[in-house]
């Protein structure tokens, strides 16, 4: 059966780093696009960033320049690098393959 596990988060202060990962079972990982979502409350889903089996990428405006979202084939993981966090990325993160979610992982920002 499919799966996507994500891990990582937690609480930061302004300013820190954060690294998520998102292991994901062969049959969905491989040639196919991971993708990093985050919902705050009250907020819609949203993307952060993607990746193709290729390795192009594509960010949020909200987010370039400081995420950076990456993946190891060899594993079956993308993570998603992400420094000078700011209280406004506070949510909790998905990760995406296919129609496939994970459970998601909070990740709090505080001043």
């Amino acid at each position: 059966q499919a799966q996507l596990v994500e891990s990582g988060g937690g609480l930061v202060q302004a300013g820190g780093s954060l690294r998520l990962s998102c292991a994901a079972s062969g049959s969905i990982f491989s040639n196919n696009v991971m993708s990093w979502h985050r919902q705050a409350p009250g907020n819609q889903r949203e993307l952060v960033a993607l990746i193709t089996s290729g390795g192009r990428t594509n960010y949020a405006d909200s987010v370039r320049g400081r995420f950076t979202i990456s993946r190891d084939n060899a594993k079956n993981t993308v993570y998603l690098q992400m420094n000078s966090l700011k209280p406004e990325d506070t949510a909790v993160y998905y990760c995406r393959a296919l129609n496939f979610w994970g459970q998601g992982t909070q990740v709090t920002v505080s001043l």
